[in-house]
């Protein structure tokens, strides 16, 4: 589900989107490109919509009875400023899916950040899965850092 999702077969969408790749990151822009040529091939399934309502409560409630939902978003809830907007966001999530997987900056969600810490690695994000930090990441899916469950 994205607010202005773009057609992967789309010559000048396609374009666009390359233009946000920063020019010396070439193997990211290698990894777009091939991204993009399955997304033109399979033709996945792409959502207009905004997360916050009843559009994603529509889209969660297309699932099939027999599957196991699983609501994942990473680098989107940071452009809902208001953080009673993104506590809400997370009780609809937790609500309608079983399993919520988040990939956001800490200050996203700070009441979960504080679980994972008082020192938050600069420039990473925090993955959660049901509200629970689980690891750092790279913003751009080049690393990971489990932390460690202290139970």
């Amino acid at each position: 589900m994205d607010l202005s999702p773009i057609d992967a077969s789309d010559a000048s969408q396609v374009a666009w989107l390359e233009t946000l790749v920063w020019p010396e990151q070439t193997a990211r822009l290698a990894n777009l490109r091939a991204a993009l040529k399955i997304a033109a091939t399979v033709k996945p399934r792409v959502v207009k919509g905004d997360l916050r309502g009843g559009d994603l409560v529509r889209l969660c409630s297309e699932a099939p009875k027999d599957a196991t939902l699983v609501v994942f978003h990473t680098a989107v809830v940071d452009y809902v400023s208001d953080l009673a907007d993104r506590e809400a966001f997370a009780e609809q999530v937790m609500r309608l899916s079983p399993y919520w997987v988040s990939n956001e900056f800490p200050r996203v969600f700070p009441s979960i950040a504080t679980r994972a810490g008082t020192s938050w690695p600069p420039g990473r994000f925090l993955l959660t899965v049901n509200g629970s930090p689980v690891a750092w990441t790279d913003p751009h899916g080049a690393s990971l850092e489990w932390i460690a469950d202290e139970a």
